[in-house]
């Protein structure tokens, strides 16, 4: 392929994800009840009351334009994947591209695990951390649009995260990357991790960015299992 010719596949492949992303914005609309009551139940965990406020005449519809955009991105997820693979798979060979299932499954459950991991693991242990500070002096009484926006940075960046096995496999697949590599900077990988975990917590409290760090570690040693398998061989087979 062209120059040209990469660029027209790029944006045929951005249309059709954005197409992917209206529609799980659509169906997620239609069950937005269900949504927000889901959601609402961790941010409103600490809160006096169980009631956020809000102060904009329509801070109210946009954050359920948020909501349902949110959960479209994890509805459309494996659409999304599939296109990011159509994107790289001219520059793999014909039996790489048997890798196609498996590449949209499990980056897709990996994303929607890590948006799980946020919403029952790491925003709780945030939020417990941020609305700990009430005492008989004040009261910790939130505006909702904030709250929600922290929600969904850290539910983008740990979905992100959890995308480091695939990442790795990928790379590996290239030929950019090997086990061995992987294993002889293990230590630097670590120490990216815990400053990554430092950059994605926002409250500073160790408990959270640990709760962060330790997933992205076994994400890593899973990385390099898979590039141990499945990673490309340093002797060329006469058959490419």
């Amino acid at each position: 392929m062209t120059f040209l010719e990469h660029l027209d596949e790029l944006r045929k492949r951005i249309t059709h994800a954005v197409t992917g992303l209206l529609v799980g914005f659509i169906l997620s609309f239609v069950i937005y009840e269900q949504v927000r009551d889901f959601i609402y139940q961790k941010l409103a965990g600490q809160i006096p009351g169980g009631k956020f406020i809000y102060t904009e005449p329509t801070e109210g519809f946009f954050l359920l334009m948020k909501m349902c955009a949110l959960t479209g991105v994890l509805i459309a997820s494996p659409y999304i994947m599939l296109q990011v693979w159509l994107f790289i798979a001219p520059g793999l060979y014909a039996k790489e591209k048997k890798f196609a299932i498996p590449f949209v499954l499990s980056s897709s459950l990996l994303f929607i695990a890590g948006a799980a991991f946020t919403h029952y693991v790491v925003f709780p242990a945030a939020w417990t951390f941020f609305a700990g500070f009430s005492n008989d002096y004040m009261e910790f009484t939130p505006r909702i649009d904030p709250v929600f926006g922290l929600y969904v940075r850290l539910v983008i960046a740990l979905g992100l995260t959890f995308q480091l096995p695939v990442l790795i496999f990928v790379l590996s697949r290239l030929g950019i990357i090997s086990p061995q590599f992987l294993i002889r900077n293990f230590k630097y990988a670590v120490l990216a991790m815990v400053v990554a975990a430092a950059i994605i917590t926002p409250d500073g409290n160790p408990i959270t960015q640990l709760l962060v760090a330790g997933p992205m570690v076994g994400l890593y040693l899973l990385g390099i299992a898979a590039a141990w398998l499945f990673g490309k061989s340093k002797k060329s087979d006469p058959a490419d």
